[in-house]
């Protein structure tokens, strides 16, 4: 892509509290579409994307050091597919407790929903994704639509029932949620077993329901971090509610599609399944 087609550091809203700062977005932009009467640009479905990092470090317009390996980003990729493309800030939990994290990513999808009309964005057809942490968020902002509704979700490696994580974890697992200082406890701000309700609280299972927009779950099935039970359990509550979920299992990938032969054939896969979801959900040819 052109450095003119993608505009780094746009600020889409101020985080408040003790660490007061901008938060910011990169947007990866198509080239212009024209419809079919030839009389004008035609508006492009958009993608607001959330990171990963364990809510605790991470930056936006990366996925991971496999996925961020490839020749043109994925989410250049997805620019190339015709989307608008928008990798958000938040607030980490050093920062802030949940739910700042949620609030800052519901922003981000108001932001640019209110100013859709500047990027030529359908506001009809934003779309939300994120891998580990960010694929959490992600999960949240569409089961939590809000005055921010999203039209559909990608999930890369979800943690999505807090409460249930350390049960599910593998047993070579590198990181558990019921650790001492894990990352989910540093989230919530204190230990899940003594407050269960708030770990239930940050859990997006909690909030599936009738009018869950369509779900994509990605999971690797050796993932050390995010037990893959974690995407199997929310798309079973996603059917229960009569909801479009599409699960793929991705058979020894680890966290960040990390495989034994150090190969990227995981994060290729993930990226496919990923580009062909967002074009059936926004009927982009």
């Amino acid at each position: 892509m052109t450095e003119g087609r993608v505009l780094k550091g746009v600020e889409f809203a101020t985080a408040d509290g003790p660490a007061a700062r901008p938060l910011l977005m990169d947007l990866y932009l198509p080239e212009p579409a024209h419809n079919d009467a030839g009389n004008g640009a035609a508006l492009r479905p958009a993608i607001v994307h959330f990171h990963g990092g364990g809510w605790r470090v991470g930056a936006r317009s990366s996925l991971g050091p496999v996925a961020d390996g490839f020749g043109l980003s994925p989410f250049e990729v997805l620019a190339e597919a015709g989307f608008v493309v928008a990798s958000a800030d938040y607030r980490l939990s050093a920062e802030a407790h949940y739910p700042a994290q949620l609030h800052d990513a519901q922003a981000a999808v108001r932001w640019l929903r209110d100013h859709a009309a500047d990027y030529g964005v359908d506001p009809n057809r934003i779309y939300a994704w994120g891998d580990s942490a960010g694929g959490h968020l992600a999960s949240l902002v569409g089961l939590l639509a809000g005055d921010s509704p999203v039209a559909a979700v990608a999930a890369w490696y979800p943690p999505t029932d807090l409460n249930r994580m350390g049960e599910q974890a593998l047993p070579n697992a590198v990181a558990r949620a019921n650790d001492p200082a894990s990352r989910e406890e540093q989230l919530i701000g204190a230990v899940l077993a003594d407050e269960p309700q708030k770990a239930a609280a940050a859990s997006p299972i909690s909030y599936v329901g009738p009018g869950a927009p369509p779900f994509l779950l990605v999971h690797g099935t050796a993932d050390r971090f995010v037990p893959a039970a974690q995407s199997e359990t929310l798309a079973a509550e996603l059917e229960k509610a009569g909801a479009a979920v599409e699960l793929l299992l991705l058979d020894g990938a680890d966290h960040m599609w990390s495989l034994p032969d150090g190969s990227p054939a995981a994060a290729e896969k993930a990226l496919a399944a990923t580009v062909s979801f967002f074009r059936r959900q926004a009927a982009v040819p």
